[in-house]
Protein backbone atom coordinates (compact mmCIF):
# COMPACT_ATOMS: atom_id res chain seq x y z
CA UNK A 1 0.00 0.00 0.00
CA UNK A 2 1.21 3.40 -0.40
CA UNK A 3 1.86 5.69 2.40
CA UNK A 4 -1.82 7.74 2.21
CA UNK A 5 -3.34 4.27 2.61
CA UNK A 6 -1.45 3.56 6.01
CA UNK A 7 -1.49 4.73 9.63
CA UNK A 8 -0.82 8.62 9.78
CA UNK A 9 -1.35 11.15 12.50
CA UNK A 10 -2.29 14.24 12.16
CA UNK A 11 -0.62 17.05 14.66
CA UNK A 12 -1.53 20.99 15.26
CA UNK A 13 -0.97 23.28 18.04
CA UNK A 14 -3.33 26.56 18.80
CA UNK A 15 -1.01 29.19 20.53
CA UNK A 16 -0.50 32.61 22.22
CA UNK A 17 0.45 34.38 19.02
CA UNK A 18 2.31 33.39 15.68
CA UNK A 19 6.22 33.28 16.35
CA UNK A 20 6.99 30.04 17.36
CA UNK A 21 10.38 31.11 18.93
CA UNK A 22 8.07 33.01 21.79
CA UNK A 23 4.99 32.05 21.83
CA UNK A 24 3.34 29.45 23.92
CA UNK A 25 0.86 26.28 23.61
CA UNK A 26 -2.55 26.81 24.53
CA UNK A 27 -4.10 23.36 23.12
CA UNK A 28 -2.48 20.59 20.97
CA UNK A 29 -4.12 17.46 19.47
CA UNK A 30 -2.70 14.29 17.93
CA UNK A 31 -5.24 12.39 15.52
CA UNK A 32 -4.24 8.89 14.88
CA UNK A 33 -5.53 7.84 11.31
CA UNK A 34 -5.24 4.88 8.97
CA UNK A 35 -5.64 7.10 5.38
CA UNK A 36 -8.36 9.61 6.06
CA UNK A 37 -10.55 7.54 8.52
CA UNK A 38 -10.04 8.86 12.04
CA UNK A 39 -9.13 6.25 14.36
CA UNK A 40 -8.53 8.24 17.76
CA UNK A 41 -7.40 11.19 18.97
CA UNK A 42 -5.63 12.78 21.95
CA UNK A 43 -5.82 16.51 23.14
CA UNK A 44 -4.18 18.78 25.33
CA UNK A 45 -5.08 22.09 27.32
CA UNK A 46 -2.44 23.95 28.85
CA UNK A 47 -1.88 27.14 31.08
CA UNK A 48 0.93 28.71 29.18
CA UNK A 49 1.66 30.07 31.83
CA UNK A 50 1.40 34.01 30.21
CA UNK A 51 -1.51 35.71 29.17
CA UNK A 52 -3.33 34.94 26.47
CA UNK A 53 -3.58 38.03 24.04
CA UNK A 54 -7.08 38.90 23.06
CA UNK A 55 -6.86 38.49 19.16
CA UNK A 56 -5.69 34.65 20.10
CA UNK A 57 -8.29 34.14 22.26
CA UNK A 58 -10.75 35.16 19.88
CA UNK A 59 -9.49 32.40 17.39
CA UNK A 60 -9.35 29.31 19.61
CA UNK A 61 -11.56 30.23 21.98
CA UNK A 62 -9.41 29.61 24.44
CA UNK A 63 -8.68 32.97 27.27
CA UNK A 64 -7.19 32.75 30.46
CA UNK A 65 -9.70 32.28 32.89
CA UNK A 66 -10.26 28.63 31.02
CA UNK A 67 -6.66 27.94 30.75
CA UNK A 68 -5.63 28.59 34.57
CA UNK A 69 -8.33 26.97 35.66
CA UNK A 70 -8.47 23.80 33.37
CA UNK A 71 -5.33 23.74 31.60
CA UNK A 72 -2.40 21.37 32.44
CA UNK A 73 0.97 22.69 33.86
CA UNK A 74 2.58 24.05 30.49
CA UNK A 75 6.15 22.10 31.43
CA UNK A 76 4.16 18.47 32.03
CA UNK A 77 2.07 18.70 29.16
CA UNK A 78 4.65 20.08 26.68
CA UNK A 79 6.80 16.78 27.65
CA UNK A 80 3.62 14.21 26.93
CA UNK A 81 3.33 16.24 23.42
CA UNK A 82 7.06 15.89 22.14
CA UNK A 83 6.96 12.12 23.61
CA UNK A 84 3.52 11.08 22.08
CA UNK A 85 4.86 12.29 19.17
CA UNK A 86 8.43 11.17 19.16
CA UNK A 87 6.86 7.76 19.93
CA UNK A 88 4.94 7.85 16.44
CA UNK A 89 7.72 9.26 14.15
CA UNK A 90 10.44 7.11 15.85
CA UNK A 91 7.68 4.05 14.70
CA UNK A 92 8.17 5.66 11.19
CA UNK A 93 4.40 6.77 11.18
CA UNK A 94 4.90 10.33 9.26
CA UNK A 95 3.42 13.44 11.85
CA UNK A 96 1.39 15.33 8.99
CA UNK A 97 0.70 19.34 9.85
CA UNK A 98 -0.54 22.25 7.94
CA UNK A 99 2.28 24.77 8.36
CA UNK A 100 4.86 22.06 10.01
CA UNK A 101 8.16 24.65 10.95
CA UNK A 102 5.30 26.47 12.56
CA UNK A 103 4.17 23.85 14.80
CA UNK A 104 6.59 21.07 15.30
CA UNK A 105 9.18 25.02 15.77
CA UNK A 106 7.44 26.15 18.64
CA UNK A 107 6.70 22.83 20.19
CA UNK A 108 10.71 22.67 20.40
CA UNK A 109 10.98 25.93 21.55
CA UNK A 110 8.24 24.53 24.42
CA UNK A 111 10.84 22.32 25.13
CA UNK A 112 14.01 24.21 25.20
CA UNK A 113 12.18 26.98 27.35
CA UNK A 114 11.18 24.38 29.88
CA UNK A 115 14.68 22.57 29.92
CA UNK A 116 13.23 19.10 28.13
CA UNK A 117 15.17 17.14 25.66
CA UNK A 118 14.40 18.96 22.16
CA UNK A 119 12.62 16.50 19.20
CA UNK A 120 15.91 15.77 17.65
CA UNK A 121 17.35 14.38 20.70
CA UNK A 122 14.80 11.97 21.90
CA UNK A 123 14.23 10.84 17.89
CA UNK A 124 18.10 10.31 18.11
CA UNK A 125 18.59 11.97 14.10
CA UNK A 126 15.97 14.09 12.43
CA UNK A 127 12.61 15.07 12.40
CA UNK A 128 10.93 12.72 9.92
CA UNK A 129 8.79 11.54 8.39
CA UNK A 130 6.81 14.76 8.06
CA UNK A 131 4.07 15.81 5.33
CA UNK A 132 3.48 19.02 5.28
CA UNK A 133 0.06 19.65 3.48
CA UNK A 134 0.75 23.43 3.04
CA UNK A 135 4.13 22.81 1.46
CA UNK A 136 2.54 19.66 -0.86
CA UNK A 137 -0.34 22.14 -2.28
CA UNK A 138 2.23 25.30 -3.09
CA UNK A 139 4.71 22.58 -4.86
CA UNK A 140 2.12 20.94 -6.90
CA UNK A 141 -0.66 23.81 -7.34
CA UNK A 142 1.88 26.60 -7.72
CA UNK A 143 0.09 29.22 -9.30
CA UNK A 144 -3.73 28.64 -8.01
CA UNK A 145 -5.13 32.16 -7.32
CA UNK A 146 -6.02 33.22 -3.50
CA UNK A 147 -5.31 32.39 0.11
CA UNK A 148 -3.35 29.05 1.21
CA UNK A 149 -5.50 28.92 4.57
CA UNK A 150 -6.34 25.61 5.66
CA UNK A 151 -10.02 26.59 5.31
CA UNK A 152 -9.53 27.50 2.24
CA UNK A 153 -7.37 24.64 0.89
CA UNK A 154 -10.05 22.07 2.36
CA UNK A 155 -12.85 24.07 0.20
CA UNK A 156 -10.05 23.16 -2.91
CA UNK A 157 -9.62 19.34 -2.10
CA UNK A 158 -13.28 19.06 -1.12
CA UNK A 159 -12.64 17.90 2.73
CA UNK A 160 -14.99 18.60 5.59
CA UNK A 161 -13.23 21.56 8.14
CA UNK A 162 -16.33 20.90 10.96
CA UNK A 163 -14.60 23.30 13.65
CA UNK A 164 -11.65 25.64 12.35
CA UNK A 165 -9.32 26.24 15.07
CA UNK A 166 -9.80 23.71 17.11
CA UNK A 167 -6.81 21.79 17.43
CA UNK A 168 -8.07 17.96 16.54
CA UNK A 169 -9.99 19.44 13.61
CA UNK A 170 -7.37 21.25 11.81
CA UNK A 171 -4.68 17.70 12.52
CA UNK A 172 -7.12 15.65 11.39
CA UNK A 173 -8.26 18.10 8.44
CA UNK A 174 -4.39 18.12 7.26
CA UNK A 175 -4.27 14.33 7.33
CA UNK A 176 -7.21 14.19 4.72
CA UNK A 177 -5.80 17.02 2.67
CA UNK A 178 -2.55 15.22 2.49
CA UNK A 179 -4.88 12.26 1.15
CA UNK A 180 -6.26 14.26 -1.50
CA UNK A 181 -3.08 15.32 -2.31
CA UNK A 182 -1.85 12.12 -2.56
CA UNK A 183 -4.88 10.51 -4.75
CA UNK A 184 -4.65 13.59 -7.16
CA UNK A 185 -1.36 13.88 -8.04
CA UNK A 186 -0.17 10.30 -7.77
CA UNK A 187 3.18 10.94 -9.38
CA UNK A 188 4.50 13.95 -7.59
CA UNK A 189 3.07 12.42 -3.84
CA UNK A 190 0.60 9.62 -3.54
CA UNK A 191 3.42 7.16 -4.89
CA UNK A 192 6.28 9.23 -3.60
CA UNK A 193 8.38 7.10 -0.84
CA UNK A 194 7.95 8.54 2.48
CA UNK A 195 11.90 9.05 2.71
CA UNK A 196 12.00 11.03 -0.91
CA UNK A 197 8.56 13.12 -0.29
CA UNK A 198 9.79 14.47 2.97
CA UNK A 199 13.72 15.48 1.42
CA UNK A 200 11.16 16.77 -1.28
CA UNK A 201 9.28 18.73 0.69
CA UNK A 202 12.91 20.70 2.10
CA UNK A 203 13.38 21.94 -1.57
CA UNK A 204 10.21 22.80 -2.49
CA UNK A 205 9.70 25.09 1.00
CA UNK A 206 13.14 26.60 0.34
CA UNK A 207 12.40 27.07 -3.00
CA UNK A 208 8.89 28.82 -1.62
CA UNK A 209 11.08 30.89 1.08
CA UNK A 210 13.60 32.52 -1.32
CA UNK A 211 10.65 33.63 -3.69
CA UNK A 212 9.07 34.90 -1.14
CA UNK A 213 12.22 36.98 0.11
CA UNK A 214 12.70 37.92 -3.32
CA UNK A 215 8.84 39.42 -3.97
CA UNK A 216 9.50 41.20 -0.61
CA UNK A 217 12.53 42.78 -1.18
CA UNK A 218 11.40 44.36 -4.97
CA UNK A 219 8.37 45.67 -3.00
CA UNK A 220 7.01 45.89 0.73
CA UNK A 221 10.91 45.45 2.60
CA UNK A 222 14.25 45.10 1.10
CA UNK A 223 15.64 43.64 4.01
CA UNK A 224 13.47 41.15 4.19
CA UNK A 225 14.52 37.48 5.18
CA UNK A 226 12.58 34.37 4.95
CA UNK A 227 13.55 31.51 7.30
CA UNK A 228 14.27 28.52 4.15
CA UNK A 229 14.70 25.69 6.96
CA UNK A 230 11.82 22.93 7.08
CA UNK A 231 10.37 20.65 8.66
CA UNK A 232 12.10 22.80 11.73
CA UNK A 233 13.57 26.39 12.59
Amino acid sequence: MSWWQQPLVGFDLETTGTDPAVDRIVTAALVDTLGARRLSATGWLLDPGVPIPAEAAAIHGIGDDTARSKGRPAKEAVDEIAAALCERLAAGRPVVAFNAPFDLSLLDAELHRHGLAPLAERLGGPVAPVLDALVIDRAVDKYRKGSRTLQRVCEVYGVELTDAHEAGSDALAAVRVAVALAERYPDRVGAVPLAELHARQIDWYRDWAQGLESWLRRGKDPQAVVDPRWPLR
